[in-house]
Order: C-alpha cells, then sequence, then structure tokens
C-alpha cells in the first residue's frame, strides 16, 4: 500500500484515458472503471504496457449500487489504496426539451449524478480510516450557458454535489473539487453529428473561446491532477474552468 491509488471512471473513454496516464505519471497506482469491458481492459493494458505501472480496468455500471460496492470492496480486499476518485464518466443523449422522454433523462441522472454519489458513499469510510483523499468531479462549461436538456442539467447537479461534499467531507480530510472543461473532440461530442454539422459546432466554441481553439484531453487532464495531487491540499469547493475563457461568453 505504498502507492496512492486512484480510480478513474469512463476510464475506456478519451478523456478517462487522458486522465490516468496523467495520475499514472504523478505516481499514482490507477483504476479504470467503464461498462465496456474489452475496452476498458484493453485502456488499462495500454496504460500498464507504456507506462510500467500496475493499471487494471472493471466493467463497473457507476448507477448500480450493487456494483459500486462490491467492486470497492474487492479493490479494498485486494489491498489498493482508494486515495483519490475522478468522476469522468457520463453520458449525452443530446435531446432538447420536446424530445425529452423521462427513461432518457433518468439514465442521464443515474450515470452522471447518482454515479459520483454511489461511489463517494462507498470510498467515505476507507478516507474515514486513512484520513483523508481526493474527489475530482467532472463537470462541464455548459452548465454556465445550456445545451442538451439532460446533461447540462446533470452537469450543473455536479457543481452542487461537489460543493456539498467539499463541506460534508472536509472533516475526513476529504477535498472535493470539479473540473469544468469545454468542447473536447472525442467519440461523445462527435457522436450523432456529420463531419460537417461538428465542424460547424467546434467552429462556434472556438470563436467564442478567447484563446481561440477547443480544450484538449491533455488540458483536463493536467488540471484534474492538479487538483488531486498535494499542491491543492487547501483547495476544496472549487470549479475549474477548463475552457480558454469560454465561461466569459455566452453559449454558442
Amino acid at each position: 500500500m505504498s502507492a496512492k491509488g486512484a480510480i478513474v471512471t469512463g476510464g475506456a473513454g478519451v478523456l478517462g484515458q487522458a486522465i490516468a496516464a496523467q495520475l499514472t505519471a504523478d505516481g499514482f497506482e490507477v483504476t479504470l472503471f467503464d461498462v465496456d469491458e474489452a475496452a476498458v481492459t484493453q485502456a488499462a493494458n495500454r496504460l500498464s504496457a507504456s507506462s510500467g505501472a500496475n493499471a487494471s480496468g472493471y466493467r463497473v455500471d457507476v448507477s448500480d449500487p450493487d456494483a459500486v460496492r462490491e467492486q470497492i470492496a474487492r479493490l479494498e480486499h485486494a489491498g489498493r489504496r482508494l486515495d483519490c476518485l475522478v468522476n469522468n464518466a457520463a453520458i449525452n443523449p443530446r435531446l432538447p426539451l420536446s424530445g425529452q422522454t423521462p427513461d432518457a433523462w433518468d439514465t442521464t441522472m443515474a450515470v452522471n449524478v447518482r454515479g459520483p454519489m454511489l461511489l463517494c458513499q462507498a470510498m467515505r469510510p476507507w478516507w474515514q480510516r486513512h484520513g483523508g483523499g481526493r474527489v475530482v468531479n467532472v463537470s462541464s462549461r455548459t452548465w454556465l450557458g445550456g445545451g442538451p436538456t439532460a446533461y447540462v442539467t446533470s452537469k450543473a447537479a455536479i457543481v452542487g454535489l461537489t460543493r456539498t461534499l467539499a463541506v460534508e467531507l472536509g472533516s475526513l480530510g476529504v477535498t472535493v473539487n470539479a473540473v469544468a472543461p469545454s468542447v473536447v473532440e472525442t467519440p461523445l461530442t462527435r457522436a450523432g453529428r456529420t463531419e460537417e454539422e461538428f465542424e460547424q459546432f467546434a467552429a462556434r466554441h472556438r470563436a467564442m473561446t478567447p484563446l481561440g481553439r477547443l480544450a484538449r484531453p491533455q488540458d483536463v487532464a493536467d488540471a484534474v491532477a492538479f487538483l488531486a495531487g498535494e499542491r491543492a491540499a487547501f483547495i476544496t469547493g472549487e470549479i475549474l474552468h477548463v475552457c480558454g475563457g469560454a465561461q466569459l461568453a455566452p453559449t454558442a
């Protein structure tokens, strides 16, 4: 139990892999959670091969209370440290109010909001026994400007969850912060868009961003790693916008 341990949810995705790689470089032993078992296993194997670290990947539906509790218990039994939790897993059905269905709404909230809560709940006893930890939630710049109904509501809820858990877990030595990125080119942001539609979408976001480009996975990974590290030991309840100043602009 020498190396600090970190869990990254959504670990098979572009952002999850970038975050996991940076945390590994910073000395964390990383565990990836994802609903895609084959993809998360491959991501963990690639990370282990490229870094020489002992990364692992597991299929976990973060919205399932039993799955979360059981996997956290397995990690504890195996002697893995649970110092840091990065709640990165998310879905975005991109439905407007007129097309929103109760099932799509509930599923989005279950993954994007209930999942982070369940993981914090499951890891709280470890943090209490070991004197602290770090939680970094991945929100979105859209919580300020709007967008797809369920997704944006869930990302605003993550801000509320971050702030309230910072208060509740502070006495245990746990810091809770969030990063709020702007658009990153990933399969999630490209899904359902043609090449032309995505380029128009990206161009609008570049135009409203003072630094004139989209966010990159490494931009997000660096911000997460900072909040997970010792240099951020006295920062909690904060929302770090990783969007080149787009938080200052109206929505695209």
